[in-house]
């Protein structure tokens, strides 16, 4: 807690602009409620939400209550924050589906964290304070256009909106911005004001391309306060609604040492949901971070101290930081069963011998691909299919020139078809190309 509270909180590259210094002392006067929100724009969080995710439960382990908000209804409409063209629209059936696959990754998130946290000697009293995930649809269904304009737009300016910067850099672009993308900030806002008033939350928590919608919730629920005479529940008690205020916390994005972000629209994510992202890519993803980055994402995406981090450190030759927030990481999000699944994973690349590999250690950290199917391709394609490869020219001239590998043989003919013998006890195999580059197949049958 103290990284997280000193470097969100003023230190390490934040400023006064993007909190108030006050919610230091509100945070430590007592429980209190955080949120962050996401759009279901995929069936799965991204390793660009672990950030914020890791926000919210750096505050749950304290106490603190921890909302967790899946946007059913703002999925539908597309934040322009960090978007140069409009998000295409997705199927209701879409929608709904990774409304439910998020919203249980948020509730498998938090049990995993609280065990994590544990084991690393943090005290989690009882069980931390409560996690919510509640769905913005729920309250968006029940307001007709006319009442949300009535309620929610006459406190709003358009000059202010305009200004915001998401907005701004719409409006100077070709592609210019919908009206739809625009309202975006105020439905964002009427989020913070609805768990605000129903749930006591004070605070809203986000990446730092996000404090333009963030202010826009707090300035809603400033005006909201001076012209009603509502009662706030908080923690049980009830308090006249003047009285109160509103906090925003932003977290920076996550990007490389070279400034690079990590995202779904920036064509790199790496996904919080094995089937997406298995768990060896997973583990090998922070095993290859650079020198310059891992002490950064050591701090970001894993609850040791900063002694402990600073132990990690020295000699880098030997990558241990690496290492270590590799398995860190794998454990955070997948749980503590996971580290010696993509271990064994990751052991098995660097072993010339296979023999005493067995499959079913291997399964969890696969691609899926079925058997049947892949007999009857040739390795080019296979390549291609498992992900070593972008395309077919590339693979066919990867086994070409002799840098294509099944468990570790080279592989020089492009029409080879994998035989039985290519699968370790019938289940696995792993491909490589050239020194580094792996990729474990899981056989299934259909």
């Amino acid at each position: 807690m103290e990284f997280f509270l000193q470097s969100t909180l003023g230190k390490s590259g934040f400023t006064d602009d993007y909190f108030s210094p006050d919610l230091v002392d509100h945070v430590e006067a007592g429980p209190t409620a955080i949120y962050c929100g996401v759009d279901p724009t995929a069936s799965s969080l991204h390793l660009g939400n672990l950030v914020t995710l890791l926000g919210l439960l750096h505050f749950h382990i304290k106490g603190h209550t921890a909302i967790g908000l899946v946007g059913g209804a703002t999925g539908t409409i597309g934040d322009p924050s960090g978007k140069s063209t409009e998000r295409q629209p997705m199927s209701a059936a879409t929608l709904s589906k990774n409304v439910a696959e998020i919203d249980a990754q948020f509730q498998r998130f938090f049990t995993r964290g609280r065990a994590y946290a544990m084991r690393r000697g943090y005290i989690v009293q009882g069980h931390g304070g409560k996690v919510k995930v509640v769905n913005n649809k729920t309250w968006f269904d029940k307001l007709s256009a006319l009442d949300f304009l009535g309620d929610i737009g006459r406190y709003a300016r358009v000059g202010t909106m305009i200004a915001r910067d998401s907005v701004k850099s719409r409006l100077e672009s070709p592609q210019g911005i919908s009206f739809t993308e625009f309202s975006y900030q105020l439905l964002q806002a009427y989020d913070f004001w609805y768990l605000f008033h129903e749930d006591g939350c004070r605070i809203q928590l986000g990446g730092n391309d996000q404090w333009g919608n963030i202010t826009a919730g707090i300035d809603l629920i400033h005006k909201k306060k001076k012209s009603t005479e509502e009662q706030v529940i908080i923690n049980n008690y009830d308090h006249p609604s003047e009285k109160l205020h509103a906090y925003g916390l932003t977290i920076p994005l996550l990007t490389t040492a070279t400034g690079e972000k990590f995202g779904k629209s920036a064509g790199n994510a790496v996904w919080l949901d094995k089937k997406m992202t298995s768990l060896f890519d997973f583990y090998q993803f922070f095993v290859k971070t650079t020198d310059a980055d891992v002490e950064r994402y050591l701090h970001y995406f894993t609850l040791l101290s900063a002694e402990e981090i600073n132990t990690v450190m020295v000699e880098p030759e030997k990558r241990i930081a690496q290492h270590t927030l590799a398995k860190e990481t794998t454990e955070l999000v997948h749980g503590a069963e996971a580290v010696p699944k993509a271990l064994v994973a990751t052991q098995v690349l660097f072993d010339s011998s296979l023999d005493k590999i067995k499959g079913q250690d291997l399964i969890e950290a696969m691609v899926s691909l079925a058997k049947p199917y892949v007999a009857e391709m040739s390795v080019d394609r296979v390549a291609l299919d498992s992900g070593l490869c972008s395309s077919k020219s590339e693979a066919k001239k990867l086994v070409k020139s002799g840098g294509f590998y099944i468990n570790n043989v080279k592989v020089t003919d492009p029409t080879y078809r994998m035989a039985d013998k290519d699968w370790i006890d019938g289940a696995v195999c792993v491909l490589r190309s050239g020194k580094s580059n792996y990729k474990l197949i899981r056989a299934t049958t259909d």
